[in-house]
């Protein structure tokens, strides 16, 4: 079959890869793709929110099933658009993806289907926003409201800081349209994991966990990002807990959406804070693969990832089966210097075959293109090294060697990826 993968990021050329393997597919194309994703597949020159030249492309070119990765062109139609002009699509419709576009609506949703989360309030005045945090002190989390690139949350210790992101948000425009209005969120302690089910309308099929690093520096320091590492599975996510979570957050969830006249279709990505008693609380949803948790999700699948999807975009989940691999895998991202922040573009990566030598070792890229055979650094967050071993030591060890073969002195990446894991008791 003729397969679409929409987007350019680590995510997507790690759904590329898997989907590549896959015996039902024929011929792969991705829109617009990056330069290593030009190695599985035939890049396509439409970026992923242009919804229109997408659906254009689709039809032209006969394809049968459209894959799409990213969260924007969820938000903006683009499944509903395919399958308006009869083409197959993986991912929720515009309406279903609002649980990520609208944190203010997945929190009310949590109260009216008694999904346990964190206490909220959701605000689209600076002045009533302050005074709630005024009389809920800190720490404290504010969120803008609407899709901000992984970097809408704010962690705030003090009463000046909660002030201080209102005001980032709200006042200085920081996320655009999206802060026009915020949540206020009571702050969770514990251990957050990221965990993954496929749904079909009305099944739930649990997927694996995984951990994600958010601040760009070592010891969890400095600004959140869209990720700087990840690995899985998450030693947290005992087989109790996922069938707990499983119990209680997602098929609620599920049951939710289809009684909310929006049912539910695609990855739903759910970020939880598990509390030193183990119990589970829901911080927010995606409507996507995570990224970078999908590329060691990805190392780690042992099934079809195509026939996957087919399943769950044709509502017949029930049907599958899902086998991983028992090896752990991590990802490192390398980084542009200056990410999150301003970054400079257009600096040449080398190294990369050498890197990509190691066995249990791939690359997938994120911001890179390519230009006269050199491989040209396009983004913020620029390569995900990801490597597969008996356990994360293994993994963690054997991705930093691959980082350390990667000739790119205007990257960066953490040094500490998986430290929880291995500083368990």
């Amino acid at each position: 079959m003729k397969v679409l993968v929409v987007g350019s990021g680590g995510r997507e050329h790690a759904l590329c890869w898997a989907i590549a393997r896959s015996p039902k597919c024929g011929q792969l194309y991705c829109a617009p793709g990056n330069a290593g994703i030009a190695r599985v597949a035939a890049c396509v020159d439409i970026p992923a929110d242009g919804l229109g030249p997408l659906v254009d492309f689709a039809k032209r070119e006969a394809i049968d099933f459209v894959v799409v990765g990213p969260e924007a062109p969820l938000v903006a139609g683009l499944v509903d658009r395919l399958e308006r002009a009869g083409i197959k699509a993986f991912g929720p419709s515009a309406a279903a993806a609002r649980i990520e576009g609208s944190k203010a609506l997945m929190k009310d949703l949590c109260a009216k289907y008694d999904i346990p989360t964190a206490d909220f309030e959701a605000f689209d005045e600076c002045d009533a926003a302050k005074e709630y945090i005024r009389a809920r002190g800190a720490p404290i989390v504010i969120k803008a409201d609407g899709l901000a690139a992984g970097k809408g949350v704010i962690l705030c210790r003090n009463l000046n800081e909660a002030f201080a992101a209102i005001d980032h948000i709200m006042t200085e425009r920081s996320f655009g349209g999206a802060g026009d209005n915020v949540v206020v969120e009571e702050f969770l302690h514990g251990e957050e994991v990221s965990f993954f089910a496929l749904v079909d309308g009305t099944t739930a099929v649990p997927l694996v966990s995984a951990q994600d690093h958010k601040a760009a520096f070592d010891g969890d320091e400095g600004p959140n990002t869209g990720g700087m590492g990840a690995y899985s599975p998450a030693p947290v996510m005992t087989s109790e807990l996922q069938e707990r979570v499983m119990r209680d957050i997602i098929q609620p969830t599920v049951n939710g959406m289809v009684a909310e006249g929006m049912p539910y279709k695609g990855v739903l990505f759910a970020g939880l804070m598990i509390d030193p008693e183990g119990h589970p609380k829901l911080l927010e949803y995606n409507a996507r693969f995570g990224d970078p948790e999908c590329q060691v999700m990805m190392m780690r699948l042992k099934s079809d990832i195509l026939e996957m999807l087919l399943a769950c975009a044709e509502g017949r989940l029930s049907d599958i089966r899902v086998e991983w691999h028992d090896e752990a895998a991590l990802v490192v991202v390398m980084a542009a210097k200056g990410y999150p922040g301003p970054y400079a573009k257009g600096t040449e990566i080398g190294g990369l075959e050498a890197a990509g030598e190691l066995a249990g070792v791939t690359v997938f890229h994120a911001g890179t293109t390519a230009d006269d055979g050199r491989v040209l650094a396009d983004g913020g967050r620029v390569l995900g090294v990801t490597a597969m071993g008996g356990g994360v030591a293994e993994a963690q060890a054997l991705a930093y060697a691959a980082v350390d073969r990667i000739d790119w002195p205007e990257g960066f990446c953490r040094r500490d990826i998986g430290w929880r894991a291995l500083h368990r008791p």
